[in-house]
């Protein structure tokens, strides 16, 4: 089966500020918008971001946490699986623009089938976006 980009819609407090977050601090291009959405390439994927304005300007999502590699993953959470240069190069971009890390950039499963860096944080609305690469991406779906 040949990849193709997915896409994922996320809920934000504010157009303004993930257009912010997602152009300035992750790098994303803008595609199309409106008033209460807005498109943004992420690596190569669909990622579109809709108003919700119940969650009001200090509003955030609430995410539930579940226990991999002795480590809180904030469920639900998505991303992209990058390669290795362009985790690194994501990793020192997010730590540069001083982002509060939910799990900090590390290798998980070290020396196991599915080795591979991972680095979880929030967007300002509460979104848990996950970023990872693998030592062999043969190993995606390694047991």
């Amino acid at each position: 089966m040949r990849l193709t980009p997915f896409h994922i819609a996320l809920q934000v407090r504010d157009i303004s500020e993930a257009r912010h977050f997602y152009k300035t601090i992750l790098g994303c291009s803008e595609g199309r918008s409106d008033v209460q959405w807005v498109d943004f390439d992420l690596y190569g994927h669909q990622l579109v971001c809709h108003l919700n304005s119940s969650l009001g300007p200090q509003g955030k999502i609430f995410a539930h946490h579940n226990s991999v590699d002795a480590h809180s993953v904030p469920v639900p959470h998505c991303g992209v699986v990058l390669e290795m240069g362009d985790w690194t190069v994501l990793a020192r971009r997010l730590k540069e623009h001083k982002i509060q890390f939910v799990v900090e950039p590390y290798i998980r499963f070290e020396g196991q089938p599915g080795e591979q860096a991972t680095l979880f944080f929030l967007d300002p609305s509460g979104n848990a976006l996950e970023f990872k690469a693998f030592k062999n991406i043969a190993q995606l779906f390694a047991t």
